[in-house]
């Protein structure tokens, strides 16, 4: 028992007991999403964006092609699925870089990933929260027939998902001024949305455009989503693989420069 109770106390990030380390991380992803989801001029873009776009095209604008509106579904769900990552970390992570924040987290007495992790589960949150709502409208509003299973792999596919341009981003967020970031990340969110087929199918779009499709992260992010809804029966493991890949190597950059520029 002697052991137990040392082991379970024992100093761990810089010295601090195992408990208050994990306090931290709770307190820090508990501020950080609590600060987001009471600040309208966040939350309501992100979410009216997708959820407009999917109701004039997907509902109003569809004349009773299931699925049609099964595909934009998947398409406006990824869409709106890139939006708290991108600006979630890159557009806060900008501004606070500028304002001091991020240094005056650095010199507190709270573990080193625990800024990083708060940011990250705010974006799964929001993310979460966009999916839920395009579920709600193809179910109710455009009458999709989707089974549990489908429900729950999209909104797997939404919360897991933003992480990948969560490390955008932040690579982002690193490279620009604070009043900036918005205008950038929008030249990278809304063309990487077309270029993916998000909007318009690819094979409605000339062939060029669709052989280069591949080079975005949406464009892979859309192939899982489109399998979850059961417009795709191809495996997905390499599409996740690829984002994986981005996720890491984004995050590493974004990290570098942090570490070289802070």
């Amino acid at each position: 028992m002697q052991t137990v109770t040392t082991s379970m106390t024992a100093p761990a990030d810089g010295g601090m007991p195992m408990p208050r380390v994990f306090g931290a991380y709770l307190a820090e992803i508990r501020s950080e999403c609590l600060r987001y989801l009471r600040n309208p001029g966040f939350m309501l873009p992100l979410t009216l964006f997708p959820t407009v776009f999917y109701l004039m095209f997907g509902v109003l604008m569809n004349h009773g092609h299931p699925d049609a509106a099964r595909y934009l579904l998947a398409s406006y769900s990824t869409f709106g699925v890139m939006g708290p990552g991108l600006f979630g970390f890159g557009v806060s992570l900008a501004l606070e870089r500028d304002g001091g924040l991020l240094t005056l987290k650095r010199a507190l007495p709270m573990p080193s990933g625990a800024y990083l992790l708060g940011k990250m589960v705010m974006a799964m949150v929001a993310a979460g929260v966009v999916v839920t709502l395009m579920l709600l409208l193809s179910v109710f509003a455009a009458h999709v027939p989707l089974s549990a299973a489908q429900m729950l792999a999209l909104l797997a596919m939404g919360v897991l998902g933003v992480l990948p341009f969560c490390a955008l981003g932040m690579f982002v967020g690193t490279l620009i001024k604070g009043q900036g970031a918005p205008g950038l990340l929008n030249l990278v969110y809304l063309p990487m949305s077309f270029l993916s087929g998000l909007w318009f199918p690819l094979s409605a779009m000339p062939h060029w455009l669709g052989a280069i499709a591949p080079v975005w992260p949406s464009y892979h992010l859309n192939a899982i989503a489109q399998r979850a809804v059961g417009l795709s029966h191809q495996p997905v493991g390499t599409h996740a693989l690829v984002l994986l890949g981005v996720a890491a190597g984004l995050l590493m950059l974004a990290a570098r420069r942090l570490r070289r520029y802070g």
